[in-house]
């Protein structure tokens, strides 16, 4: 098993290119399902993710093919072959390591008429139903029922309607946009996900010839068209990678360039970050973070976007951990964000779990000692965490930061911290 070990007291100094966002390039995949033809992605991050879904399209029919570019950050050129008639059965062995995999589960529907798609896995971060992406494709007119591990979906061809979501959850008004752009008639979807990611696939989806009308608001109206066409489209930063780096360069006192980074994706945590002291630009080609004392402590929550990223709260903790006074950490999007908590402490951090919120009383430093990852951010959290320990951290576990952070030992490297991959 192959662990990262991470020596403490290095200063992360430099610039670090950001490739496309996890979170889109998996969706823009799926969504090269609506359209027979080739379609190619570009920026799409290398990580262990991206291979997964490449295997899902593969068996669905789809040649896919992924070529790294030297652009830098990890990122390369996915193209995807998509036939006339693709197979509408996605294996549970795939679906069950990576939970996006039930994003081909609307694209499948609007394009084919039914779609047979394993229940998803993913990270063990809380309870994450499909209620919500199975209502909104009922009320598009699908029948679906639960067999075997599997949904099951069939529709003769969906129809346009008005969805009111509970949440504004990314997966589902992905599911269901896709869904839409093929149904006959308008299709309103009130109480979406507002996310960048969001914005992204409704711009490739436009590119392709879907009419979408409220993107990155939370009333998102689609007017269903016969067929979309493939195209090439170029994915979003990540603003998660981008925001660990910001983090990075917080916790270790350093001055760090974050190339093509948004800094409008992530306007709450830059602001958090300046609070705590952190000089923080905003460039036409990305964001510099820059700091030169002991960071102070600021109180963060949770929220679906545009509020604080649940994917950066690992990172704000491990923030809060080695800052001045107590910051209380609210976590609203999902309960089990906190597992990781257990393995900080280990680290000696002092953090006290009370429901959704979390204690955190700074410290100058921390200790290093062998922590387990327990989902992707938890990983790149811990080594941060990592990076203001005295002596080597081990962090095991860490295929898990390979489904989101591309080349990361190298780029923490390249920021002049001392990290090993090695095997256990």
């Amino acid at each position: 098993m192959e662990c990262f070990e991470v020596t403490g007291g290095a200063v992360l100094n430099g610039h670090v290119r950001v490739t496309g966002a996890k979170n889109s390039a998996l969706k823009l995949m799926a969504a090269a399902l609506l359209a027979p033809g080739r379609a190619t992605i570009d920026e799409v991050p290398d990580i262990l993710d991206v291979s997964i879904m490449s295997e899902v399209l593969r068996r669905l029919g789809c040649d896919v093919d992924y070529e790294r570019t030297g652009n830098g950050g990890g990122g390369g050129r996915v193209t995807i072959d998509v036939p006339e008639k693709p197979s509408t059965e996605t294996d549970y062995d795939l679906v069950r390591r990576m939970r996006a995999s039930i994003s081909v589960l609307g694209p499948l529907v609007a394009r084919c008429g039914s779609a047979r798609v394993a229940l998803p896995g993913g990270d063990a971060i809380g309870s994450r139903g499909l209620d919500m992406h199975i209502s909104g494709l009922e009320r598009l007119g699908a029948t679906i029922v639960s067999e075997h591990g599997f949904l099951v979906a069939t529709a003769p061809r969906l129809a346009g309607t008005s969805i009111w979501l509970d949440f504004p959850s990314v997966g589902a008004t992905e599911n269901l946009v896709m869904a839409a752009v093929l149904a006959a008639g308008t299709t309103v979807i009130d109480n979406a996900a507002r996310e960048p990611e969001i914005v992204d696939l409704c711009s490739m989806l436009g590119a392709m010839g879907a009419r979408i009308d409220g993107a990155g608001t939370s009333t998102i109206t689609v007017e269903g068209v016969e067929t979309l066409a493939p195209v090439s489209y170029t994915t979003v930063p990540d603003r998660i990678v981008a925001g660990t780096w910001a983090v990075g360069a917080v916790m270790t006192r350093g001055d760090v360039v974050i190339e093509r980074a948004v800094a409008a994706h992530l306007s709450v945590a830059l602001d958090k970050l300046t609070d705590v002291g952190a000089t923080v630009e905003a460039r036409p080609d990305g964001i510099r973070v820059a700091m030169t004392e002991r960071p102070r402590s600021v109180d963060v929550v949770t929220l679906p976007f545009p509020g604080f990223p649940t994917d950066l709260q690992p990172m704000a903790v491990a923030l809060a951990a080695v800052s001045t006074g107590t910051a209380l950490i609210t976590e609203n999007v999902f309960e089990g964000r906190f597992m990781f908590v257990n393995e900080l402490v280990r680290l000696g951090a002092d953090v006290r779990i009370d429901g959704h919120h979390a204690v955190v009383r700074g410290r100058e430093r921390l200790s290093s000692a062998p922590v387990v990852a327990t989902d992707i951010r938890a990983g790149a959290g811990l080594v941060l965490a990592g990076l203001v320990s005295d002596g080597v951290t081990q962090v095991q576990e860490v295929h898990h930061v390979d489904r989101g952070y591309p080349d990361f030992v190298d780029q923490l490297r390249s920021l002049g911290a001392k990290v090993e991959r090695t095997q256990q």
